[in-house]
């Protein structure tokens, strides 16, 4: 590969990736939006998180997968009563720590 064609590969992934996310601000930030849509796009940063997070859950160990998921579950359990990320990280870690 050339330098050109590199450098025009790495501006073309910029353009890719920079335009999504400027047009909408550019473009509607006068657009109001039904309050049923805005309530589901609020919903899916937790639900991609979710689909990012589960897979590495039931791969943390693949000859036993309980460890993942009692890790998973500690994490969640401290979460909901604690409410606090590095609560729940040390939790699910602790967990996994302990069981391997």
């Amino acid at each position: 590969m050339t330098s050109t064609s590199f450098w025009f590969m790495v501006l073309g992934m910029a353009l890719v990736t920079y335009v999504p996310r400027t047009l909408p601000l550019l473009l509607g930030s006068e657009m109001r939006l039904p309050i049923w849509l805005e309530r589901w796009l609020k919903l899916v940063p937790y639900a991609a998180l979710g689909a990012l997070i589960f897979p590495g859950i039931l791969t943390v160990d693949p000859e036993r997968p309980w460890i993942g998921i009692l890790g998973g579950i500690a994490a969640a359990s401290a979460a909901w009563k604690w409410n606090n990320f590095i609560v729940s990280l040390i939790a699910a870690f602790l967990t996994v720590y302990v069981l391997s």
